[in-house]
């Protein structure tokens, strides 16, 4: 008697558990359908070996189509900005009056660890995930699709017992942490202008950055394929600074390029192909055979025939100013 006593309480238990779930999905669902608008700020952790990289976010999103986020540098300050509204995806630098447009479907082509929606479909779309209730938290174990960076491959989303969003985590396979997203401050149905999406708006300041006209310490990267090696290296002047380019021969070649990045006078927007998407501490564009980015006023291409979109990125992270320099 005990015995089927014992079966019949994990049944209803397994059942109190699934409709638990369905039923903090629902209500989440229901929460975030019904936002016409929402702000949302925090803190972005993004994790390379022994090097964090720390941003403060600020997200705003209008129907149907418009959004801004605004990743700041905790450490030089340095600001960008993704923009979508009807007329395309910008990724904008305020300090250097330039934006790039991309041909892309940001936000919706990537799992995206800031943006609610994304995080829902998320938790949505996946058959596999996992729910549990600790600490008066909703949390769910869902699969991540990062195009961009392959090494993400899973993600908790923490809500609180009123559904709002409080953190994510992204993992790896080999469950470590590289990303981490927390909430500060949260604001639903406030009122935000269209002005805010228009992207003449979020590139005017008077304050530019000073870049130098030379590239002062040409940076190597740490990681190298097998049979790979440095074959040769030519500094080169431009009208507007210098270009340094490196080429890598052996089994995986490549050729990384260090330029300096110019001010502009006015604003210059830029065709860019590729996804727009977080390298190393700053919003660079990555393609299939590509990562450009810029960071402390250098703009490098990291191009391959030889590399596929997992390696790129492996060499990409492994290009900062902790790297070797000569």
């Amino acid at each position: 008697m005990k015995k089927y006593l014992f079966i019949l309480l994990s049944f209803l238990l397994i059942g109190c558990g699934k409709n638990n779930q369905k039923d903090v999905l629902k209500n989440i669902k229901k929460k975030i359908g019904n936002f016409d608008t929402y702000a949302v700020s925090g803190e972005l952790n993004m994790y390379n070996g022994d090097s964090t990289y720390a941003y403060n976010v600020d997200v705003k999103f209008k129907k149907k189509d418009f959004y801004r986020v605004s990743l700041v540098n905790k450490v030089n300050n340095h600001e960008q900005i993704i923009l979508r509204n009807t007329d395309s995806v910008y990724v904008l630098t305020p300090s250097l009056n330039k934006s790039f447009k991309f041909q892309s479907d940001w936000p919706y082509n990537n799992s995206q660890i800031y943006i609610l929606d994304r995080l829902l479909n998320d938790i949505d779309s996946d058959d596999e995930k996992t729910y549990e209730n600790k600490d008066n938290m909703h949390i769910f174990n869902t699969k991540v699709n990062y195009s961009t960076n392959t090494e993400l491959v899973k993600q908790k989303i923490y809500f609180d017992k009123n559904y709002n969003l409080k953190k994510v985590e992204i993992y790896n396979d080999k469950d470590e942490v590289q990303m981490d997203f927390t909430v500060n401050k949260f604001e639903e149905n406030c009122q935000i202008k269209d002005e805010v999406f228009v992207l003449e708006n979020n590139l005017d300041t008077k304050e530019t950055e000073e870049v130098s006209k030379t590239v002062e310490d040409i940076i190597y990267p740490m990681y190298l394929p097998s049979n790979t090696y440095l074959s040769s290296q030519d500094r080169v002047s431009k009208d507007d600074g210098e270009r340094v380019i490196l080429t890598f021969g052996g089994d995986k070649s490549f050729t990384l390029i260090e330029e300096t990045v110019t001010v502009g006078k006015q604003l210059e927007t830029n065709l860019t192909y590729g996804e727009p998407g977080l390298v190393i501490d700053t919003i660079g564009a990555i393609t299939d055979y590509s990562v450009n980015w810029m960071s402390n006023g250098i703009e490098y291409s990291l191009l391959s025939d030889n590399l596929d979109k997992s390696e790129l990125l492996t060499v990409a992270k492994s290009i900062s100013s902790s790297s070797i320099t000569k």
